[in-house]
């Protein structure tokens, strides 16, 4: 029981404030980002703040992006996984846009796993450059998190990662 947070009624009433106007503002969002390209989901951070997933996939392209419902939806995401297919087989990342630490490349990884599955996808991939290298433990924490096949090339500063739903 000790681990257990307790709030007081006023931390509750706050609480119960943020969460009515994150689904207004979920509401609002939803409409403008209903307009240009396809919603796949809505999840709850770790924070407990709400975000609406989309996503543009065109056959030769794929863009998993997340909007927060605690800022209005101003035409551009949040946060970003930028992808192509580069064959019948295989997605793969070419960057990864957007705040650190919030919970949000984790669930766009989440749903890139899942389109991948739907399409039969047999590979995610993607590279690590040497304009990574000053957050590389942390991208490598990341991938291997999401089982990912993580290679590191520490002399040429460069490496590559490699999932497949049959790893899991």
């Amino acid at each position: 029981m000790d681990d257990v947070e307790t709030k007081d009624e006023g931390e509750l009433r706050e609480d119960l404030e943020n969460l009515e106007f994150q689904l207004f503002r979920m509401q609002d969002n939803m409409k403008e980002i209903a307009k240009k390209w396809k919603i796949i989901g809505i999840e709850q951070t770790y924070e407990n703040s709400w975000v609406i997933i989309y996503v543009l996939n065109d056959g030769n392209s794929c863009k998993i992006m997340l909007d927060d419902c605690e800022t209005p939806y101003k035409g551009i995401w949040d946060f970003s996984i930028q992808a192509y297919y580069s064959d019948n087989n295989t997605i793969h990342i070419g960057d990864i846009k957007g705040d650190a630490n919030k919970g949000f490349g984790s669930i766009c990884m989440d749903y890139l796993k899942v389109l991948a599955k739907e399409q039969n996808i047999q590979y995610i991939t993607g590279d690590l450059a040497e304009r990574d290298w000053d957050h590389l433990d942390r991208l490598i924490h990341f991938y291997e998190k999401h089982n990912f096949q993580v290679e590191v090339d520490y002399i040429n500063k460069s490496g590559e990662i490699k999932w497949n739903p049959l790893y899991q």
